[in-house]
């Protein structure tokens, strides 16, 4: 059967491809995985012991090692993980010994209107549907740890209120003296909920809870996923588990998961989820999926031990990073780099002409609505000036000392004249640029981004991290507002920069990293602001810790933990056959 993406959508293609899918165990045969390195979820996917895998291989070569960032995106996105799973099946057109890793996609955007994150077309991740939806449990397993966390809190805070100090001293239990109005922490569920951001619980008596005001974050925003992202092992996730600050106490001091006494049982919950599952591109090549998605609201990085196990089975490992490269690849080039110590030899940054057009001063495109006909017909003038957008992000990759590549996602709508404008331009900014059709036409189509890729691997960079961490915290959060984003500068609520004076008087605090959390959906705070923004302050409204994570987490402008789902949401489309049990109408 041939599958055409012209006339066939993605979750069909993808359930015409996996008749001709390889099993689990031939998958790892080919990577040289052992027997016991490889754990089965069924014929098709299954998790890697990644502890066995690391040492044995400790001494194998690391495999080049590649990023697939973007543009700013358009609500519908550019197409990254497509690139980056077309991009691996193009180097194996080369003859190389491809992996790759991307992000676990959140039930949130799955069913609301981005839809899922398997790729498209003729580059997807199979098998769709368990990838798709719920996969190996690692989502459900950082929420219900999270959730456990919150359920020792303030079960605490009841019994702290119910009982005088010798019947919790009978119980094995100090008063911690929880500070009510200094809860860090809510609930988590990864759906986007905005009904859920403010609720009051405790409601009903003594004998129902702690009454107080709390509300809910989608999963992958939730520390515990971020510690799942950047842990190296099983000692370094547990012991930064134990210190995630989940309230005050009455004198200010920090009230951890190691003082409710959780910490071992939130470790338990997430044993499993700590090996990375093992799936495969349409055309059969290692694909690890780990960590979650939002690099708009978290670190959006597929995790550090996913890349440090691929690195060591094969000899080109592409990943990667949320969003646009402001907030994704800053992330990955200054956090995540230096937490792995994996250095890129490329950084492909992906750009489509639709989004371009947009940033040119096209009609809005949302969400649920019909693209306006600009995006369909030949509008050179209108991509010429979008490109200003693709010109700050080509600056943004050689900051971090990296030449990067422009791959051009090619739509059926797109012209070559729009192509050949785009790829000038990205040229005389200092980038190579790449047409590509790995949507169309798989891994030949992007055998030229992967040649662009292999040739650039080839040449030495000098990768090097935009600030040191003995920079105070405001310095750093100034340096990539005004070389990253393209501020002027940076503003400050008085609960943020009372926050940060704190923080950067402990020197533990100050050497944490930034997370910084901004909308996607602009180069500034706002996300209405498209194109390349000029004359505007990066407003801080307040700012997060993270012990567990060793994260300082940025608020800018309005950007909410809590998504929410639109009027015309994916699962309105998604069904079962009741016949054959399949799953049909993922976006």
């Amino acid at each position: 059967m041939k599958l055409d993406p012209t006339k066939m959508k993605n979750w069909e293609i993808a359930e015409a491809a996996e008749n001709n899918i390889k099993s689990i165990f031939q998958l790892a045969e080919e990577i040289g995985l052992q027997k016991d390195e490889l754990l089965p979820a069924g014929h098709t996917l299954g998790k890697v012991h990644f502890a066995k895998v690391l040492d044995r291989l400790k001494n194998v070569p690391t495999a080049k090692y590649i990023d697939v960032t973007a543009i700013t995106p358009t609500p519908f996105g550019e197409g990254k993980t497509t690139t980056t799973i077309g991009l691996i099946q193009g180097l194996a057109k080369c003859g190389k010994r491809p992996t790759g890793a991307i992000r676990q996609p959140s039930a949130g955007p799955t069913f609301n209107v981005k839809g899922g994150a398997a790729g498209g077309g003729l580059a997807q991740c199979l098998p769709l549907i368990p990838f798709s939806i719920r996969l190996t449990g690692d989502i459900d397993s950082v929420t219900n740890a999270h959730n456990l966390c919150m359920v020792a809190l303030t079960a605490r805070m009841q019994h702290e209120r119910n009982y005088d100090d010798e019947r919790l001293a009978k119980r094995n239990l100090r008063r911690l003296d929880i500070d009510p109005d200094s809860i860090q922490i809510g609930w988590a569920i990864d759906l986007c909920a905005q009904s859920l951001r403010n609720i009051r619980i405790g409601l009903g008596g003594k004998n129902n809870g702690f009454e107080m005001n709390s509300g809910f974050q989608i999963t992958v925003s939730s520390e515990v996923m971020a510690i799942l992202a950047i842990s190296k092992n099983l000692g370094d996730f547990r012991q930064r588990i134990a210190r995630i600050v989940v309230a005050k106490d009455r004198k200010g001091n920090d009230i951890t998961a190691a003082d409710l006494e959780v910490d071992g049982a939130m470790t338990a919950w997430m044993l499993d989820a700590l090996n990375p599952n093992l799936l495969q591109t349409m055309e059969g090549q290692p694909l690890f999926v780990h960590a979650g998605p939002f690099a708009n609201i978290a670190i959006g990085q597929s995790s550090v031990i996913a890349d440090l196990v691929a690195t060591k089975l094969g000899d080109y490992h592409v990943t990667e990073s949320g969003f646009g490269s402001d907030i994704g690849y800053e992330k990955f080039w200054n956090l995540k780099c230096r937490i792995s110590g994996l250095n890129p030899g490329a950084v492909v940054i992906v750009a489509t002409v639709r989004a371009l057009k947009m940033h040119g001063g096209g009609p809005p495109v949302r969400p649920g609505a019909p693209l306006s006909e600009e995006y369909a017909k030949e509008h050179l003038d209108l991509l010429e000036k979008g490109c200003e957008n693709l010109i700050a992000h080509i600056e943004i990759v050689k900051k971090s000392g990296v030449r990067p590549i422009v791959c051009i996602n090619s739509f059926s709508a797109d012209t070559k004249a729009e192509h050949k404008l785009i790829k000038k331009i990205a040229e005389q900014h200092g980038a190579v640029a790449v047409v590509s059709e790995h949507w169309l036409k798989g891994g030949e189509g992007a055998v030229e981004l992967a040649q662009a890729v292999i040739d650039t691997c080839e040449q030495k960079n000098n990768f090097k991290y935009l600030y040191d961490y003995e920079l105070p915290l405001r310095k750093r959060i100034e340096l990539i507002a005004k070389e990253v984003y393209g501020a002027n500068g940076v503003s400050y609520s008085e609960i943020a920069l009372e926050k940060l004076k704190t923080l950067e008087a402990n020197p533990a605090t100050q050497k944490f990293g930034l997370c910084m959390a901004k909308t996607h959906l602009s180069l500034s705070y706002d996300p209405e602001f498209k194109g390349r923004p000029i004359g505007w302050e990066l407003p801080i409204r307040d700012v997060l810790v993270y012990k567990g994570a060793e994260f300082i987490v940025p608020l800018a402008g309005e950007i909410k933990l809590m998504p929410g789902t639109s009027s015309d949401p994916a699962f309105r489309r998604i069904d079962v056959d009741v016949n054959t049990g399949k799953v049909k109408g993922l976006l």
